[in-house]
Protein backbone atom coordinates (compact mmCIF):
# COMPACT_ATOMS: atom_id res chain seq x y z
CA UNK A 1 0.00 0.00 0.00
CA UNK A 2 1.42 3.04 -0.80
CA UNK A 3 1.89 5.80 2.26
CA UNK A 4 0.10 9.09 1.98
CA UNK A 5 -0.02 11.72 4.49
CA UNK A 6 -1.87 11.81 7.32
CA UNK A 7 -5.67 13.24 6.87
CA UNK A 8 -8.18 15.08 8.85
CA UNK A 9 -11.12 12.85 10.15
CA UNK A 10 -13.20 11.63 7.42
CA UNK A 11 -10.81 12.15 4.53
CA UNK A 12 -10.49 9.41 2.29
CA UNK A 13 -6.61 7.27 2.63
CA UNK A 14 -6.77 5.59 -0.87
CA UNK A 15 -9.23 4.99 -3.75
CA UNK A 16 -11.01 1.94 -1.88
CA UNK A 17 -14.10 4.30 -1.30
CA UNK A 18 -14.60 3.98 -5.16
CA UNK A 19 -13.87 -0.10 -5.25
CA UNK A 20 -14.06 -0.72 -9.33
CA UNK A 21 -11.97 1.92 -11.81
CA UNK A 22 -14.32 1.38 -14.79
CA UNK A 23 -12.46 3.59 -17.42
CA UNK A 24 -8.61 2.41 -18.10
CA UNK A 25 -6.53 1.17 -21.18
CA UNK A 26 -4.95 -2.11 -20.24
CA UNK A 27 -4.90 -4.59 -22.27
CA UNK A 28 -1.28 -4.48 -24.26
CA UNK A 29 -0.97 -3.22 -27.50
CA UNK A 30 -4.67 -2.51 -28.33
CA UNK A 31 -4.57 1.09 -28.47
CA UNK A 32 -2.46 3.92 -26.48
CA UNK A 33 -2.53 2.63 -23.33
CA UNK A 34 -0.30 -0.43 -21.74
CA UNK A 35 1.68 -1.27 -24.47
CA UNK A 36 3.28 -4.71 -22.97
CA UNK A 37 2.13 -7.48 -20.81
CA UNK A 38 4.80 -6.42 -18.33
CA UNK A 39 2.98 -2.77 -18.15
CA UNK A 40 -0.38 -4.13 -18.04
CA UNK A 41 0.94 -6.34 -14.85
CA UNK A 42 2.49 -3.33 -13.24
CA UNK A 43 -0.31 -0.87 -13.73
CA UNK A 44 -3.27 -3.45 -12.61
CA UNK A 45 -0.72 -4.18 -9.33
CA UNK A 46 -0.52 -0.31 -9.13
CA UNK A 47 -4.55 0.21 -8.91
CA UNK A 48 -4.80 -2.49 -6.26
CA UNK A 49 -2.43 -1.05 -4.55
CA UNK A 50 -3.98 2.27 -4.10
CA UNK A 51 -7.45 -0.01 -3.14
CA UNK A 52 -8.93 -0.48 -6.18
CA UNK A 53 -10.57 -4.39 -5.88
CA UNK A 54 -12.19 -4.35 -9.70
CA UNK A 55 -11.14 -3.11 -12.50
CA UNK A 56 -13.82 -2.39 -15.95
CA UNK A 57 -10.90 -1.55 -18.55
CA UNK A 58 -12.18 0.14 -21.72
CA UNK A 59 -9.86 0.00 -24.76
CA UNK A 60 -10.25 2.90 -27.64
CA UNK A 61 -12.65 1.94 -30.36
CA UNK A 62 -12.04 4.59 -32.81
CA UNK A 63 -12.74 3.59 -36.76
CA UNK A 64 -9.66 5.33 -38.21
CA UNK A 65 -6.87 4.47 -35.43
CA UNK A 66 -8.40 2.10 -32.84
CA UNK A 67 -10.57 -0.35 -34.70
CA UNK A 68 -11.02 -2.58 -32.28
CA UNK A 69 -13.87 -5.30 -32.20
CA UNK A 70 -16.06 -7.01 -29.24
CA UNK A 71 -14.43 -10.17 -30.30
CA UNK A 72 -10.90 -9.09 -30.10
CA UNK A 73 -11.48 -7.01 -27.22
CA UNK A 74 -12.58 -10.24 -24.96
CA UNK A 75 -10.49 -12.41 -26.51
CA UNK A 76 -7.17 -10.26 -25.47
CA UNK A 77 -8.77 -9.62 -21.87
CA UNK A 78 -8.76 -13.74 -21.18
CA UNK A 79 -4.80 -13.08 -22.59
CA UNK A 80 -4.40 -10.71 -19.72
CA UNK A 81 -6.28 -12.69 -17.25
CA UNK A 82 -4.07 -15.80 -17.71
CA UNK A 83 -1.33 -13.80 -16.66
CA UNK A 84 -2.73 -11.89 -14.10
CA UNK A 85 -3.12 -15.33 -12.46
CA UNK A 86 0.04 -16.81 -13.68
CA UNK A 87 1.80 -13.16 -12.01
CA UNK A 88 -0.06 -13.72 -8.79
CA UNK A 89 -2.03 -10.81 -9.09
CA UNK A 90 -5.64 -11.65 -7.64
CA UNK A 91 -8.33 -8.54 -9.32
CA UNK A 92 -11.48 -8.84 -10.54
CA UNK A 93 -11.05 -7.24 -14.28
CA UNK A 94 -13.73 -7.02 -16.85
CA UNK A 95 -13.17 -5.13 -20.06
CA UNK A 96 -15.92 -2.42 -22.08
CA UNK A 97 -14.79 0.20 -24.28
CA UNK A 98 -14.36 3.61 -24.92
CA UNK A 99 -16.17 4.31 -28.24
CA UNK A 100 -15.71 7.85 -30.22
CA UNK A 101 -18.55 9.33 -31.21
CA UNK A 102 -17.13 8.71 -35.42
CA UNK A 103 -18.61 7.51 -38.35
CA UNK A 104 -18.94 4.12 -37.30
CA UNK A 105 -20.68 4.86 -34.34
CA UNK A 106 -24.26 4.24 -35.99
CA UNK A 107 -23.32 0.78 -36.85
CA UNK A 108 -22.39 -0.27 -33.38
CA UNK A 109 -25.94 1.29 -31.99
CA UNK A 110 -27.87 -0.52 -34.60
CA UNK A 111 -25.68 -3.96 -34.71
CA UNK A 112 -25.86 -3.72 -30.65
CA UNK A 113 -22.00 -4.08 -30.71
CA UNK A 114 -21.22 -2.08 -27.48
CA UNK A 115 -19.11 -3.52 -24.73
CA UNK A 116 -21.39 -2.13 -22.09
CA UNK A 117 -20.93 -2.91 -18.39
CA UNK A 118 -23.24 -1.69 -15.17
CA UNK A 119 -26.74 -0.88 -15.92
CA UNK A 120 -26.34 -1.36 -19.65
CA UNK A 121 -23.83 1.74 -19.65
CA UNK A 122 -21.90 2.55 -22.87
CA UNK A 123 -18.85 5.06 -22.16
CA UNK A 124 -18.20 7.47 -25.32
CA UNK A 125 -15.98 10.49 -26.09
CA UNK A 126 -16.00 12.93 -28.58
CA UNK A 127 -13.41 15.21 -29.81
CA UNK A 128 -11.30 17.16 -27.58
CA UNK A 129 -11.94 20.57 -29.39
CA UNK A 130 -15.07 20.77 -31.52
CA UNK A 131 -18.49 19.23 -30.86
CA UNK A 132 -20.22 16.54 -32.94
CA UNK A 133 -23.21 17.94 -34.58
CA UNK A 134 -25.07 14.87 -33.62
CA UNK A 135 -23.90 14.32 -30.46
CA UNK A 136 -27.23 15.16 -28.44
CA UNK A 137 -28.90 12.76 -31.56
CA UNK A 138 -27.01 10.21 -30.75
CA UNK A 139 -27.63 10.29 -26.42
CA UNK A 140 -31.27 10.57 -27.80
CA UNK A 141 -30.36 7.37 -29.57
CA UNK A 142 -28.68 5.24 -26.85
CA UNK A 143 -31.73 5.67 -24.64
CA UNK A 144 -33.79 4.74 -27.13
CA UNK A 145 -32.07 1.44 -27.72
CA UNK A 146 -31.97 0.75 -24.26
CA UNK A 147 -28.27 2.06 -23.22
CA UNK A 148 -27.32 4.14 -20.71
CA UNK A 149 -24.82 7.15 -22.20
CA UNK A 150 -21.83 7.73 -20.06
CA UNK A 151 -19.82 10.27 -21.28
CA UNK A 152 -16.03 9.97 -20.59
CA UNK A 153 -14.12 12.97 -18.67
CA UNK A 154 -16.64 15.75 -19.97
CA UNK A 155 -14.33 18.25 -18.03
CA UNK A 156 -11.76 18.02 -21.03
CA UNK A 157 -14.13 19.22 -23.72
CA UNK A 158 -13.15 22.36 -25.38
CA UNK A 159 -16.25 23.25 -26.90
CA UNK A 160 -18.47 22.58 -23.56
CA UNK A 161 -15.93 24.71 -20.88
CA UNK A 162 -17.28 28.07 -21.84
CA UNK A 163 -20.97 27.12 -21.53
CA UNK A 164 -21.95 24.99 -18.67
CA UNK A 165 -25.47 24.74 -19.84
CA UNK A 166 -24.28 22.02 -22.20
CA UNK A 167 -23.75 19.99 -19.28
CA UNK A 168 -26.74 20.75 -17.85
CA UNK A 169 -28.82 19.56 -21.22
CA UNK A 170 -26.75 16.67 -21.74
CA UNK A 171 -27.67 15.60 -17.91
CA UNK A 172 -31.75 16.41 -18.61
CA UNK A 173 -31.15 14.23 -21.52
CA UNK A 174 -30.28 11.12 -19.21
CA UNK A 175 -26.54 11.04 -19.97
CA UNK A 176 -24.74 10.29 -17.25
CA UNK A 177 -20.83 12.03 -16.56
CA UNK A 178 -17.64 10.14 -15.52
CA UNK A 179 -15.15 12.25 -14.10
CA UNK A 180 -11.03 11.72 -15.15
CA UNK A 181 -9.80 11.70 -11.08
CA UNK A 182 -6.38 13.35 -12.51
CA UNK A 183 -9.00 16.24 -13.43
CA UNK A 184 -9.09 17.64 -9.93
CA UNK A 185 -5.35 18.26 -9.12
CA UNK A 186 -4.74 20.18 -12.75
CA UNK A 187 -3.54 17.46 -14.69
CA UNK A 188 -5.01 18.66 -17.75
CA UNK A 189 -4.85 22.01 -17.25
CA UNK A 190 -6.44 24.71 -15.21
CA UNK A 191 -9.73 24.92 -17.18
CA UNK A 192 -10.44 21.31 -17.58
CA UNK A 193 -9.91 21.19 -12.89
CA UNK A 194 -12.33 24.64 -12.57
CA UNK A 195 -14.81 22.19 -14.90
CA UNK A 196 -14.65 19.39 -12.47
CA UNK A 197 -14.80 20.66 -9.59
CA UNK A 198 -17.95 23.00 -10.96
CA UNK A 199 -19.09 19.83 -11.83
CA UNK A 200 -18.66 18.04 -8.59
CA UNK A 201 -20.05 20.92 -6.37
CA UNK A 202 -23.50 20.66 -8.51
CA UNK A 203 -23.50 17.25 -7.82
CA UNK A 204 -23.41 16.24 -11.60
CA UNK A 205 -20.78 13.30 -11.34
CA UNK A 206 -22.10 9.83 -11.39
CA UNK A 207 -18.88 8.06 -11.60
CA UNK A 208 -14.98 8.87 -10.99
CA UNK A 209 -12.23 7.01 -13.27
CA UNK A 210 -8.88 6.90 -13.33
CA UNK A 211 -8.35 6.98 -17.20
CA UNK A 212 -4.84 5.01 -16.96
CA UNK A 213 -2.70 4.63 -19.70
CA UNK A 214 0.63 4.66 -18.10
CA UNK A 215 2.92 4.94 -14.93
CA UNK A 216 2.90 8.24 -14.46
CA UNK A 217 -0.69 8.54 -14.73
CA UNK A 218 -0.25 5.85 -11.65
CA UNK A 219 2.49 8.06 -10.26
CA UNK A 220 0.03 10.81 -10.12
CA UNK A 221 -2.94 9.27 -8.52
CA UNK A 222 -0.70 8.39 -5.62
CA UNK A 223 -0.83 12.10 -5.00
CA UNK A 224 -4.63 12.43 -5.60
CA UNK A 225 -5.46 12.40 -1.65
CA UNK A 226 -2.93 14.15 -0.40
CA UNK A 227 -4.25 17.43 -1.65
CA UNK A 228 -6.77 18.47 1.45
CA UNK A 229 -8.83 20.17 -0.92
CA UNK A 230 -9.80 17.67 -3.05
CA UNK A 231 -9.77 15.11 -0.13
CA UNK A 232 -12.84 17.36 0.93
CA UNK A 233 -14.62 17.21 -2.01
CA UNK A 234 -14.41 13.22 -2.15
CA UNK A 235 -15.34 13.11 1.24
CA UNK A 236 -18.74 14.67 0.61
CA UNK A 237 -19.62 12.74 -2.52
CA UNK A 238 -20.99 9.50 -3.04
CA UNK A 239 -20.21 7.92 -6.21
CA UNK A 240 -22.02 5.15 -8.50
CA UNK A 241 -18.79 3.06 -8.57
CA UNK A 242 -19.54 0.97 -5.64
CA UNK A 243 -22.69 -0.21 -7.49
CA UNK A 244 -20.50 -2.05 -10.47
Amino acid sequence: MFNFFSKKKGSRTDFSFLGTDLHSHLIPGIDDGAQTLEDSLTLIKGLQDLGYNKIITTPHVMIDMYPNKRTDILQRLEELKKALSKANIHIQIEAAAEYMLDDGFDDLIDNQEFLTFGRNYVLFETSMISRHPGLEDYVFKMRTKGYTPLLAHPERYVYMKDDFSKYERLRDMGCLFQLNILSLIGYYGAASRKIAIQLLKERMVDFLGTDLHHERHLEKLQTVLDNNKVNLLLSDYEFMNGSL
